[in-house]
């Protein structure tokens, strides 16, 4: 079991990413690439940074860094640890934590929208990935 916010999690993200058929299938025209970015605050020390290269129903690398100027990704998503948590436990949906605004999202947003179906099975490979939560 990794722990989150690792490379060692992010590499597993990648696997559990690259062996889905329903991602595969899902995000066959997708072209993007992410941070997804895990505020400071509470047991996180320092924001962690986890890029996502994501390319018709792959993921060509995840790479977790300490800062953001490594890459520019066409999105960024952030939110604390706990949201994060709540997304990978199924106890809220990453576009409800958008809405309410518990999660920042930059990037085009009617992209996202039209690729629903590929986000969410993006999070059901994430869900699938046992995770050491800090505490």
């Amino acid at each position: 079991m990794a722990k989150y916010g690792t490379q060692e999690y992010a590499d597993q993200i990648m696997e559990a990413i690259n062996s889905s058929p329903e991602y595969e299938e899902a995000a066959k025209t997708w072209e993007g690439d992410f941070y997804l970015i895990v505020e400071k605050g509470g047991p996180i020390k320092e924001t962690i940074y986890t890029y996502l290269d994501l390319w018709h129903g792959k993921c060509r690398k995840a790479l977790v860094t300490k800062d953001d100027k490594e890459f520019t990704p066409e999105f960024t998503m952030a939110a604390t640890m706990e949201v994060w948590r709540k997304i990978a436990e199924k106890k809220m949906d990453g576009t409800q934590a958008i809405v309410t605004r518990q999660m920042k999202l930059k990037g085009n947003m009617a992209k996202i929208m039209r690729n629903a179906k590929a986000a969410q099975a993006l999070t059901n490979c994430t869900n699938k990935v046992p995770v050491e939560w800090p505490e």
